[in-house]
């Protein structure tokens, strides 16, 4: 299969920089939205890093062999069993990595102190696509007209949600609805969630920051993903929809269409 990927960034109505940021390697079907949080623009930084670091894991030999033979070591000892491949294992090591790069950075300079990132990415091969994620960046499969959001985010809300300490319905009037508790670069180390769903022809994957999921519902998103033609043309009206409705954060839209 072969896809057709467009990315777009706007810094939004609010905010005077983008701290977003993105990447997609299309030698290797995999494609990533970061969305950088920290005073002094820092989060420019941290998703930065965070994006440089796959693209590391990616496109460097040496290190893509030396993941081999960690990932079949480690399979021989039966520690892998919650990674279905090495597809999965090098996605969720490329997003350690970028983890270790922004906790790294951060303690060479106090004012970088708080910077971190939230980050969403997609590996495709053959019939599956890989997931991995930290936060409340999402994705998202739009498939025969129906959309489903892939992510659960890693906020407070769900956590509460989950110890049923608050109900779903009462989540938009939660006033800590977009607390995060997890982000790459807060810690030396990170629990990176993912997993795998199958791909096929037909299908729209969609990666965002949440200054589009913040103000646009999901069925408004899924409106977008069945009735616009074109990757680009749906990236392009997601974001535009997103400033119409204030534009308060910066907003990152990655469409991945999937063809035979």
């Amino acid at each position: 299969m072969t896809h057709d990927a467009f990315v777009l960034s706007d810094v939004g109505c609010v905010r005077e920089h983008n701290e977003d940021d993105a990447l997609v390697l299309r030698d290797h079907d995999v494609y990533v939205v970061a969305d950088g949080m920290g005073g002094h623009a820092s989060g420019e930084i941290a998703s930065r890093l965070s994006v440089e670091a796959v693209d590391i894991i990616y496109n460097d030999a040496r290190r893509c062999e030396q993941l081999e033979q960690v990932y079949r070591r480690l399979k021989r000892s039966k520690d892998l069993e919650d990674v279905s491949s090495f597809q999965e294992y090098r996605l969720r090591r490329a997003v350690e990595y970028g983890n270790l790069k922004i906790f790294r950075h951060s303690s060479t300079d106090e004012a970088l102190g708080d910077m971190g990132t939230t980050l969403v990415a997609m590996a495709f091969s053959g019939s599956r696509v890989y997931v991995a994620f930290v936060g409340d960046s999402r994705a998202y499969r739009c498939r025969d007209g129906k959309t489903e959001q892939l992510t659960r985010d890693h906020s407070l809300a769900n956590e509460l949600i989950d110890m049923n300490a608050l109900r779903p319905e009462d989540l938009p009037s939660f006033q800590y609805k977009n607390v995060i508790v997890r982000a790459l670069g807060l810690q030396e180390e990170v629990q990176v969630e993912s997993f795998y769903r199958s791909a096929k022809e037909g299908d729209r994957f969609v990666l965002c920051s949440d200054g589009l999921s913040d103000l646009i519902t999901g069925e408004e998103i899924g409106s977008v993903l069945s009735s616009v033609e074109g990757a680009e043309a749906a990236a392009e009206e997601l974001v535009a929809l997103a400033l119409a409705a204030g534009g308060v954060d910066n907003v990152t839209v990655l469409v991945v269409d999937v063809h035979e």
